[in-house]
């Protein structure tokens, strides 16, 4: 993923400017302040679309560890409890 890296100073001085590119490029934008990374700009729709993903990986890592405890059911019984399900 490539991604631009501005001091808060350059930002704040053309924020319209630096907000379009974000949009434009779907690029995060990392600003840094006194050398050090202190935010990132990203564009709304990519945004939704990472959380989308953190809450996928979530979900995943939840089911596995409920398996890994004994909670839960196999893939087969499942595929199968929601065939049944739709047979109705």
């Amino acid at each position: 993923m490539g991604e631009d890296s501005k001091p808060l100073s350059e930002f704040h001085a053309d924020v319209n400017s630096f907000i379009d590119k974000v949009h434009k490029t779907k690029l995060p934008l990392i600003i840094t302040k006194d050398g050090k990374s202190a935010a990132v700009i990203l564009d709304v729709f990519e945004y939704e679309a990472l959380l989308e993903k953190l809450e996928l990986l979530t979900d995943i890592q939840t089911g596995e560890a409920q398996l890994n405890q004994g909670i839960g059911i196999e893939h087969e019984e499942a595929k199968k409890q929601v065939m049944e399900t739709l047979a109705c």
